[in-house]
């Protein structure tokens, strides 16, 4: 993927339209996966992705000053004047599929939503925003995650152009924190099985990656690769080679395809369009659509649609005045000549296979089994009413990690039950609890190895005694599956979901969890408790294809 400044840009992806226009009341034709290519679900056709990104003032993870809600981010399907304005635009580049990278769970998508699946046009949305994804260099799947990210599929899963979710977008960037990957992938398992246990429509969950050079096809396996529960459902890929008047073989688009010749799931473009020659001529389109790659990928998302002051727009906005720009009418002639030859969906027969595993070593760093334990709310609340020495309410979250820096430090058994290792796979029962579930945990432990003793749960008034409550019912059961140190495996599903959505797309609940969840510290030194006396350091158409 495209990198500007701290952030990854956020690439869009241009899919397959159709000239399938549904009446004003019926919904969309779901699409659907066989194997690794899409298909419109009642009439078999291929479907080929003909998108692009679309939203406005977004770098992925990073939030954007003056936006006009609270979520620090502008959702673009919640705005039912922009989506008017824009549709006339969008079908002109006969766009089928919009990627979304932040959807407002609590905000009314139906007016949107409508007016787009009439057009024939679905959306893929990215499940996390910007203070809410999973942090490349200090990788967590957690309960604050898993509420951000089931209740955008409790929103959006009821309307039937939902094409499918990325559980992550270029969070495992390069070898150093490739390890990510393992976070990653337990959120794609863990969406696909919330999507399951709800009994919604079966939607995809899958991972947009970057284009990295030393780790591209271990993370393309990694994804794809195991028990098919655990493994994406697709595979976004953002590339930008290809720049000005390139060729096939120049851009490596040849390689690139060759390497996913077996692929078992359907891969596209999840971003493309290359600015280093403007305006650009998007030349890519006719081998990306044409024999030499149409059987292996499903199409793309051109990066962008607003023009910002990373000029990939293909259009500008001026108040609610639109004006397209050159890039807009060489990718509006390039996407006009895209006619890539599908094969109807009865006819296909899949051959390719999953992925072997990559193993750790080298450039890699990602075990593939285990993953990281599922985030379960009623387990973190049950384990830490059942605590002696907890963190005192005064106590300021940046404080947190002095206090885990010291005990971690001193006494390494008290944090196993929160560590959380994707190289070496080894994760506490309690890795996936915000951090001051956490801190509570591994206070308790230092405590109770420190035979109790008065001063050993002071930390200079940051910590507190409290009285532990029995653990009964489930609770009792869910704390004897973690163990007593935290180091066993819990099997019991959690219990709890999103938050409440304005619209009819889902009728789901969303919840704001705490802090985010603390890496396991490594210092010597930290905050240390009275009783050493120390001082304190410091994320349909014509033929086989409908176009």
């Amino acid at each position: 993927m495209r990198s500007f400044g701290v952030a990854s840009a956020v690439a869009g992806l241009i899919a397959t339209t159709s000239f399938f226009v549904g009446s004003v009341n019926a919904q969309a034709d779901p699409i659907v996966i066989k194997g690794s290519k899409f298909f419109y679900e009642n009439n078999g056709t291929q479907f080929y992705i003909r998108g692009i990104a679309y939203q406005q003032s977004f770098t992925g993870a990073t939030a954007v000053e003056g936006t006009g809600n609270d979520a620090d981010y502008d959702d673009p399907l919640a705005d039912p004047q922009a989506c008017r304005r824009d549709l006339e635009y969008l079908t002109q580049l006969r766009t089928n599929t919009l990627r979304v990278y932040a959807v407002n769970p609590n905000e009314d998508h139906d007016e949107c939503m409508k007016m787009f699946a009439d057009a024939g046009i679905y959306i893929i949305a990215d499940l996390s925003a910007p203070s809410d994804s999973i942090d490349s260099n200090d990788a967590h799947w957690n309960d604050d995650l898993y509420a951000r990210y089931v209740s955008v599929v409790d929103a959006m899963q009821g309307y039937t152009n939902t094409l499918g979710f990325f559980a992550g977008n270029e969070v495992a960037t390069q070898p150093n924190n490739s390890d990510s990957a393992a976070f990653v992938k337990a959120a794609v398992r863990d969406m696909k099985s919330y999507i399951s246990s709800k009994g919604y429509r079966e939607i995809g969950v899958g991972y947009a990656a970057n284009d990295n050079q030393y780790i591209r096809t271990q993370l393309a396996a990694f994804f794809n690769c195991g028990d098919v529960s655990d493994a994406i459902d697709f595979y976004g890929y953002n590339v930008y080679s290809w720049c000005g008047e390139s060729t096939f073989q120049e851009s490596g688009f040849d390689v690139r395809t060759e390497e996913f010749e077996q692929y078992s799931v359907p891969a596209f473009f999840a971003e493309y369009g290359c600015n280093d020659v403007s305006p650009r001529p998007f030349t890519e389109v006719g081998a990306l659509y044409g024999p030499q790659m149409n059987d292996v990928w499903s199409g793309g998302i051109v990066y962008m649609y607003f023009q910002e002051e990373n000029d990939y727009g293909l259009v500008t906005l001026d108040g609610d005045s639109i004006s397209t720009l050159a890039d807009f009418d060489n990718l509006k002639s390039q996407i006009a000549k895209a006619t890539p030859t599908g094969v109807q969906m009865d006819a296909y027969q899949p051959s390719n296979s999953p992925a072997s595993c990559p193993s750790v070593g080298g450039q890699w760093h990602a075990q593939a089994s285990p993953l990281p334990p599922t985030p379960n709310q009623q387990l973190c609340n049950c384990m830490y009413e059942s605590l002696s020495c907890v963190p005192a309410d005064n106590t300021p979250a940046d404080d947190y990690q002095d206090i885990f820096d010291f005990v971690c430090g001193e006494d390494k058994n008290a944090c196993a039950g929160i560590q959380a290792d994707g190289e070496s796979g080894e994760y506490g029962a309690y890795s996936m609890c915000d951090s001051k579930e956490q801190l509570g945990f591994v206070l308790d432990q230092y405590y109770k190895n420190q035979r109790r003793s008065s001063d050993a749960c002071d930390f200079k008034g940051q910590a507190k005694l409290q009285r532990a409550q029995n653990a009964g019912g489930n609770c009792q059961s869910l704390i004897a599956e973690a163990g007593k140190g935290g180091t066993g495996t819990v099997t019991s599903a959690p219990s709890g979901t999103g938050a409440s959505s304005g619209g009819s797309g889902g009728g789901a609940t969303s919840s704001t969890g705490a802090a985010a969840a603390m890496i396991i510290p490594t210092a010597d030194f930290g905050l240390m408790p009275m009783a050493f006396v120390v001082t304190v350091a410091a994320l349909s158409g014509v033929g086989m294809l409908l176009l």
